[in-house]
């Protein structure tokens, strides 16, 4: 089982660093979508669940790095 400490780190992080909006036409930047707190803590719970080996547990460490690549893409 993953840690409560990275899960929750994985999920909030995105979270903590805020919120880009969506692309604007000048570049091809992908939108973040923006979740509350609450889904955050939820989603957190739930993936804390899973076992150490399962692709969701995979798959949401890949999104955390793809959202963290997306709000680099829309820095100036």
């Amino acid at each position: 089982m993953p840690s409560w400490k990275r899960v929750l780190s994985t999920l909030t992080l995105p979270l903590c660093l805020g919120n880009c909006g969506t692309a604007s036409s000048d570049n091809a930047c992908p939108p973040i979508a923006a979740y509350d707190r609450a889904t955050m803590q939820q989603a957190a719970q739930d993936l804390a669940a899973l076992p150490q080996d399962s692709p969701v547990v995979r798959m949401m460490e890949d999104y955390s790095v793809m959202r963290s690549q997306a709000r680099l893409c829309k820095q100036p």
